[in-house]
């Protein structure tokens, strides 16, 4: 069973102008701080709490377009892709091959403002996650430590979040708290049964 989760989100990605001579650059951001995503699959809300990124601006992270290995605009460990941390998010660059097809397919649709999203694929490291429930009943997971970063995309539906691992993730975490209730319980009962006994 595959761990890896993507994310989409709707925000500037945007093709900028090089140096004369030069293909533009594509810079946007795959991850923004504290900002609760939209329901995932109905289940819950998520965000990224800052320093989530910290072991993984080091890992050999590719830039694909649509997520799609076949598509690829750069690499950390070619330096045709650059990643940073700021204020908002984790920040990428991306200096794209130069080809008819990137200019055609991703390059025009950016300067056009077909394409306005972002997403991100990742695994998040065990213990790197903590669910909570507020008390609308609203379920809401805060990433705090991502143990790989796969890849950073610009892409076409922003709008549908992949989110099978963390739904095993959330379902593994409600079967945890249900068996540490159900624990609460029995020893409630064995508790009460004792001071039953002893006042017999």
């Amino acid at each position: 069973m595959s761990d890896v989760e993507k994310r989409a989100l709707v925000c500037e990605v945007r093709a900028e102008e090089s140096e004369e001579g030069q293909p533009a650059r594509i810079v946007g951001h795959g991850a923004v701080f504290n900002s609760r995503s939209e329901m995932i699959m109905g289940l819950f809300k998520e965000e990224i709490a800052p320093g989530a990124f910290d072991d993984v601006l080091g890992d050999d992270v590719r830039a694909l377009f649509n997520h799609d290995p076949n598509f690829v605009l750069g690499r950390t460990t070619s330096g045709t892709l650059e990643l940073s941390i700021d204020a908002e998010g984790l920040r990428y660059d991306i200096n794209p091959p130069d080809t008819q097809t990137v200019r055609d397919q991703v390059l025009a649709p950016l300067q056009r403002g077909d394409i306005t999203g972002s997403s991100f694929a990742f695994r998040v490291a065990p213990d790197g996650d903590e669910w909570h429930e507020e008390d609308d009943g609203l379920i809401v997971r805060t990433i705090t430590k991502f143990s790989r970063l796969l890849d950073v995309s610009p892409v076409t539906y922003p709008a549908y979040p992949d989110a099978g691992a963390a739904k095993r993730s959330l379902e593994a975490r409600c079967a945890e708290v249900k068996g540490l209730a159900q624990k609460a319980i029995n020893q409630r009962r064995a508790r009460e049964r004792f001071l039953e006994l002893i006042h017999a």
